[in-house]
């Protein structure tokens, strides 16, 4: 009886997103290191007038990301809406198999860079085909929307950040054996081979997985009272205020604190690796690795505040304070110059996932679970425009700044997250109790 059980058990669980997930973030994460080494090395011949020539690589590479990103940006857009559509039309699997096919295609590109010595701008190519189908654009509303749909109101945000939990973990895990595995090399294989065989497997896998074994619930099309709740923190046993209609205004104020703070978030993240491999950190690629594996170990202490702080503060409060802790740390990370104190910086950061997750499941609150998933979608097409402006922005800004203050884009970024927590604070103060609603138990 007890073998029949889990077997049953392995096999639901199997059918989940879980699994999924976690085999797409561990391939990514190895190809993240991959690629960041790569750059790295084809960027070191690289000659600017009138710079340095650690200057130069570092010019080098800084173009080449904001190149690459840009792309990722711009080409999702269309493929993103339609896929989010398919979605709430009842084909879930859509934004989670196409975007799929496309990672499995760009990791594939970056190998036979490698293997067979390509030119860089390959990978421009890639990034189009990655971005042509969908991408992590209408990946992650994708995963979002199968999480949201299978979980009630209460739970959604909790729900929401163990999903990025395991995301973490997965990120974790591939981070600290990216490093060694790019390493391994013989006389026929060059560095980053066998990491980028592993990557390119996993994907295979993820896709395969996603095919054939993803179960899908099914959403009625009648919205139910759940789906209605507003806003604020409520426990099990607490009355839920349910609006007549949606609080465009607090939409709006989400969608501005989320824009701004994935501004602060990106701006800094987008440098940040390519700040590691200048002096006078000069990082090897175990310790790419490892600093990789630090940021997502913040997946894990923000998903344990959630847990402890959700019982005490409303949710408006937890994007509050995930948004101090990280202006905080990446304000510190402006005056990095040893290696233990990119830790430390990175150790302030022990809430900084916590906003956006938890953005998202306020936004999806307040709209039908038919329409969740291109809400989710419309946000994340939101932060990709804003991503137009700020990747080359902060390049440009940290090319200028080299000189005399490399780290003065991470100031900038805790100014913008600073500038974030207004809207936020607005939504707080915007208290519900100033307003007639209809006072509903919850079961």
């Amino acid at each position: 009886m007890v073998l029949p059980t889990l077997c049953q058990t392995a096999f639901m669980v199997l059918r989940q997103i879980e699994p999924i997930l976690v085999m797409e973030q561990l391939g990514s994460t190895l190809f993240d290191t991959a690629l960041q080494m790569v750059v790295r090395d084809r960027s070191a011949n690289a000659t600017y007038p009138d710079i340095s020539r650690e200057d130069s690589q570092q010019k080098a590479m800084s173009n080449f990301y904001m190149t690459y990103r840009l792309i990722v940006l711009v080409t999702p857009i269309l493929p993103a809406l339609l896929l989010a559509r398919l979605g709430d039309r009842g084909w879930r699997r859509a934004p989670i198999v196409v975007p799929l096919s496309g990672y499995l295609l760009s990791r594939l590109a970056l190998l036979l860079v490698v293997v067979f010595r390509l030119p860089l701008e390959v990978m421009f190519g890639a990034a189009a085909v990655f971005g042509l189908s969908g991408g992590f654009c209408a990946y992650w509303p994708g995963v979002m929307a199968l999480a949201s749909i299978g979980s009630t109101a209460t739970d959604r945000s909790k729900v929401m950040m163990r999903v990025e939990l395991l995301y973490g973990i997965a990120g974790l895990v591939g981070s600290l054996v990216s490093g060694h595995l790019f390493q391994l090399y013989s006389s026929s294989l060059d560095h980053g081979t066998i990491l980028l065989i592993v990557s390119t497997l996993l994907h295979l896998l993820s896709l395969i997985h996603s095919i054939v074994m993803l179960q899908v619930k099914q959403v009625p099309n009648r919205e139910p009272e759940e789906n209605r709740h507003l806003l604020f923190h409520t426990s099990r046993n607490d009355a839920v205020e349910v609006p007549a209609g949606i609080n465009l205004l607090n939409v709006a104020l989400l969608f501005a604190a989320a824009v701004l703070y994935d501004v602060a978030v990106g701006g800094a993240i987008e440098i940040l690796g390519v700040f590691v491999l200048k002096q006078p950190l000069s990082w090897s690629a175990t310790q790419v690795g490892y600093g990789n594996a630090a940021g997502f170990t913040i997946f894990l202490t923000s998903f344990l505040g959630v847990i402890v702080l959700r019982r005490y503060v409303s949710d408006v409060m937890l994007v509050l304070i995930g948004m101090v802790s990280f202006a905080t740390g990446i304000y510190f990370m402006s005056f990095v110059t040893a290696t233990y104190m990119f830790y430390l910086a990175r150790s302030l950061n022990l809430f900084a996932l916590i906003p956006m997750p938890t953005i998202r499941s306020l936004l999806s609150q307040q709209v039908p679970a038919s329409s969740c998933g291109t809400t989710l979608t419309c946000l994340q097409l939101a932060l990709k425009f804003a991503g137009l402006a700020y990747i080359p922005a902060f390049t440009k800004i940290y090319q200028r700044t080299l000189d005399w203050f490399p780290g003065f884009v991470f100031t900038l970024s805790s100014i913008f997250t600073v500038l974030g927590m207004i809207p936020i604070s607005i939504v707080g103060c915007r208290s519900p109790q100033r307003r007639q609603y209809e006072r509903i138990p919850v079961d």
